[in-house]
């Protein structure tokens, strides 16, 4: 499959397209390391989110502890600067079996794939470091952007519709990450052209991952097409509204 076909759901999926104003900006040498400082983080932020749900909805409290452990040594690193590239090379695998809750009729579907996910999320994590290290970007705190907090405001408050929303919101970051990391990659150098065309593929299945495992939850005779586009509503407006603080999913510049 070509990048092409692979991009072709995931342009109709959305919205609208990146802007070029966005481009422009991201391609500019200065704002390579809040670039990559703002990709680790979201690489971490998307383990979380499917931490949470798997925690929260599938597993037993067992597995939900040893899915905290294995998180502990990014965190320290995020949000301690404790650790090294080094030492995190040795915690991207979960050592211990995840077993569902014995009431969830969904549960070992959502822990299939969102361990994957987590998996592939904290092997992007460790290449971006890698990146940074190897190019002498030293990781520092940075300030979130608007754009998951926004997609998030809009959640309903009662079950299962918490959930489902969650799941949409996620196909839709996974989704703009995606169609983002083959926008940027033409514009960079080829290390980092070839690293985020190689993201290309797991970013295409977990949004589709996602709108899955929605649909799942749901039901099969509850149709959930209104919700996927009021939040590709909200996305769009996310991305073609004017935003002054540069991130990887922030909207049209105004500095």
């Amino acid at each position: 499959m070509t990048n092409e076909q692979l991009l072709a759901p995931i342009k109709s999926f959305l919205q609208c397209d990146t802007p070029d104003e966005w481009i422009i900006e991201a391609k500019k040498s200065e704002n390579l390391k809040i670039l990559l400082l703002d990709h680790l983080l979201c690489e971490l932020k998307a383990g979380q989110t499917a931490m949470w749900l798997i925690r929260k909805y599938a597993v037993d409290k067992e597995s939900g502890k040893a899915l905290l452990e294995w998180f502990q040594p990014y965190e320290k690193f995020v949000y301690k600067k404790e650790g090294t590239l080094e030492s995190l090379a040795e915690h991207y695998k979960l050592s211990k079996a995840i077993v569902p809750k014995s009431n969830s009729v969904f549960g070992q579907d959502l822990i299939d794939k969102m361990v994957l996910l987590i998996k592939e999320e904290l092997h992007h994590f460790y290449q971006v470091l890698e990146i940074m290290t190897d190019r002498g970007i030293a990781y520092e705190n940075i300030t979130a952007g608007r754009y998951a907090k926004g997609m998030m405001t809009q959640i309903r408050t009662h079950e299962p519709a918490i959930l489902i929303d969650k799941l949409i919101c996620g196909a839709y970051i996974e989704a703009r990450s995606c169609e983002r990391f083959a926008k940027i990659a033409p514009h960079l150098d080829d290390e980092l052209n070839k690293f985020y065309v190689s993201l290309l593929r797991s970013e295409a299945r977990h949004y589709q991952d996602y709108l899955n495992l929605a649909q799942q939850v749901a039901g099969k005779d509850v149709d959930i097409s209104d919700r996927v586009k009021f939040f590709g509503e909200v996305e769009a407006q996310l991305i073609q509204s004017e935003d002054d603080d540069f991130k990887f999913h922030s909207g049209l510049p105004d500095f």
